[in-house]
């Protein structure tokens, strides 16, 4: 993606079933589970580079000992120095005499991380300030260990004010900060009723005393505590958390927005946000790995035993689909077949826009992360021409004229070439703090391939997604324009970015995105300004509807225009200024539907369509129209529903 966004989060959870000497006599370390909670936060490096966080969880301690450990750090390269610091730490101990690390019990008693749950956390912040304490996992200590919580997740709430005004209702005094905050918070009162309530049971039954914790711990229902806590939530979320007696939960949202997938063994249930690090770090086959279904929480009590139930009603699953086309690693065989095929479905709209002439035109792509795509738009074209020479050479046999020289012609000329020619050369360096001097620096981040493009030859290449256009106009054009072809058509896998994002992407702000700007300009431009500042009125009218009751009024911005209408306004505003170069500029965006028929199954695409499948998005969509109509900037989330 030209354009970077911070997006998504990602989990790790593993659940070892077998006692610590298990993995010590069959793996050679009772560290197995802490290890492969590594792995997995290291495969799912691509969710978060903010900052991370691992949480741990012992199971049977004896009264007095520690029970519940996390770390936290925000630094650059947090996620290893944080394996690295506790390794460090048991070395430390162990050349000391403070334990003995190929002893399994001594471990579990002196190391932090030897214990039975472990979860990992990597974070793109979207909202408040961030450092270490903006890190999940959340904990919320008790002197009861079935009063003691952590959580993390994957997720962004639309309505955290509202949950946070139930909290002050109760006559609770909620720290506002994040909508992570709000959640632990709600899960603690929740946790809190049933245990008192268990507390209570066990007291009037008259059993003794010591035997109280223990009773607590075995009646205590998570599934009944995550479903009356999730009770008027409204985002996308996949959230995990573990009580201090080891109970735990994973638990995904109603509509399937955010990704869950889990895997399971006799050793262990683990899970993570995407399929292939499961699938790596367990040596696993593709069908071993199982999507958590939305609206269901896992839940495994302390003993082992686990279950999923539904909290919320079923309803249209609607998957973010830019898992599939960006933030998802590309290594998935599902994911690597789907973006294969987006790439394809770009062909009829490139062959029209080359003229049908391949000897004039060359093929590429940028970023690294529309490589795969390209595949599919390369293979798309090699199949689109041998239909054509298929064709051509039936014609030419049927009217007889088919002779060698006319064969050469058809088989060994205009056939699609690929070419590399941006090539990332340095990362931009944030110590040039002026705008100017920035500028300067990313025009020269992507190297070319000179001498690969011909003179007036068209030049196509091909970009994950267009959102706000500004690497596309400060950078890439002009990089590429030094090629200097006839014409330089760009082509997007998603199609145009119209609405904001509520529910986990950092794209809350319509005025940024290109798409808007090239909408509102054709507005003013053919005299129709007059219906922005209706649609603005009806925003705020919708906003004072009960919420399903709502529309999204922005759609009306986008009605009377094509989607060609809008890309060919797109590529006047991203026109390279100031180079000497003047060839065209097309750009070309994917379809709905041929996103859809690219996909597997269903998938959300309200950014496109402004179809969101909350009402917390279609208030959200409205507020983020307000706040470019008023000349606001932020995060439109945090709304009264």
């Amino acid at each position: 993606m030209s354009d970077p966004l911070k997006h998504e989060c990602g989990i790790a959870v593993v659940r070892l079933k077998k006692p610590l000497a298990y993995y010590q006599d069959r793996y050679g370390s009772a560290l197995w589970g802490f290890n492969k909670l590594f792995l997995l936060m290291e495969k799912q490096h691509n969710r978060g580079q903010d900052g991370v966080g691992i949480g741990c969880a012992k199971i049977g301690m004896p009264a007095g000992q520690p029970y519940i450990f996390r770390r936290r750090d925000s630094k650059k390269d947090s996620l290893a120095k944080l394996f690295r610091k506790e390794l460090k730490e048991l070395q430390r101990r162990h050349r000391k005499g403070l334990l003995d690390q190929e002893n399994p019990d001594d471990l579990r008693t002196n190391f932090d991380f030897a214990g039975d749950v472990y979860m990992g956390h990597l974070r793109y912040g979207t909202s408040g300030e961030f450092d270490d304490g903006s890190c999940h996992p959340y904990l919320r200590r008790s002197n009861w260990p079935t009063r003691s919580l952590m959580v993390m997740g994957n997720f962004n709430m639309t309505n955290t004010s509202q949950l946070n005004q139930r909290m002050l209702d109760r006559g609770q005094h909620p720290v506002f900060g994040t909508d992570t905050q709000t959640v632990l918070e709600e899960i603690g009162f929740h946790l809190d009723e049933a245990h008192t309530d268990i507390y209570h049971e066990v007291r009037d039954e008259g059993i003794a005393g010591d035997h109280t914790a223990e009773l607590i711990s075995e009646r205590l229902n998570l599934a009944h505590i995550v479903a009356e806590s999730a009770k008027g939530w409204d985002g996308g979320y996949c959230i995990s958390g573990v009580v201090g007696n080891g109970d735990l939960f994973v638990m995904r949202d109603p509509h399937g927005i955010r990704p869950c997938h889990y895997y399971e063994t006799d050793e262990v249930i683990a899970f993570a946000s995407e399929r292939v690090p499961l699938m790596t770090v367990f040596e696993a086959e593709q069908d071993e790995v199982k999507a958590l279904d939305p609206g269901t929480v896992m839940t495994i009590k302390n003993s082992g035993e686990h279950q999923s139930e539904r909290f919320a009603e079923k309803v249209d699953p609607k998957p973010c689909s830019f898992e599939k086309i960006y933030f998802s690693r590309g290594n998935d065989p599902q994911i690597y077949k789907e973006r294969k095929a987006m790439g394809a479905a770009l062909v009829d709209q490139v062959v029209e826009s080359i003229g049908h002439d391949f000897d004039k035109s060359v093929f590429s792509f940028v970023p690294n992360t529309a490589e795969t795509a390209y595949y599919g738009l390369m293979d798309g074209l090699r199949l689109y021409r041998r239909k054509k020479v298929r064709s051509d050479i039936l014609e030419a046999l049927q009217r007889g004229e088919l002779t060698e020289e006319k064969l050469d012609d058809l088989v060994l000329r205009n056939w699609p070439v690929g070419e590399k020619i941006a090539h990332k050369d340095i990362k931009l360096r944030t110590f040039i703090s002026k705008e100017s001097g920035r500028n300067q620096l990313v025009s020269h981040v992507y190297d070319i391939s000179y001498g690969v493009v011909g003179e007036g030859d068209s030049l196509v290449v091909l970009d994950d997604s267009i959102v706000r256009g500004t690497t596309l106009k400060q950078s890439i054009l002009k990089i590429l324009a030094r090629t200097k072809p006839g014409k330089i058509v760009i082509c997007s896998t998603a199609p145009q970015i119209r609405y904001p994002d509520c529910y986990g992407i950092d794209m809350s702000e319509m005025g940024k995105f290109i798409a808007f700007q090239a909408t509102i300009n054709l507005l003013e431009r053919s005299g129709r300004g007059a219906l922005i500042e209706d649609v603005y009125k009806d925003c705020i009218a919708e906003l004072e509807k009960p919420p399903e009751e709502r529309i999204n009024a922005v759609k009306r911005l986008y009605a009377d225009f094509a989607d060609d209408e809008i890309s060919k306004e797109i590529a006047a505003i991203v026109y390279p200024e100031d180079i000497d170069w003047h060839g065209e500029v097309e750009v070309l965006y994917q379809t709905v539907d041929n996103l859809h028929d690219s996909i597997e199954g269903p998938s959300g695409d309200w950014y496109f369509t402004g179809d969101y499948p909350t009402q917390g998005g279609v208030a959200v969509a409205n507020r983020a129209f307000i706040h470019w109509r008023e000349g606001k900037v932020g995060r439109s989330y945090d709304l009264h529903l």
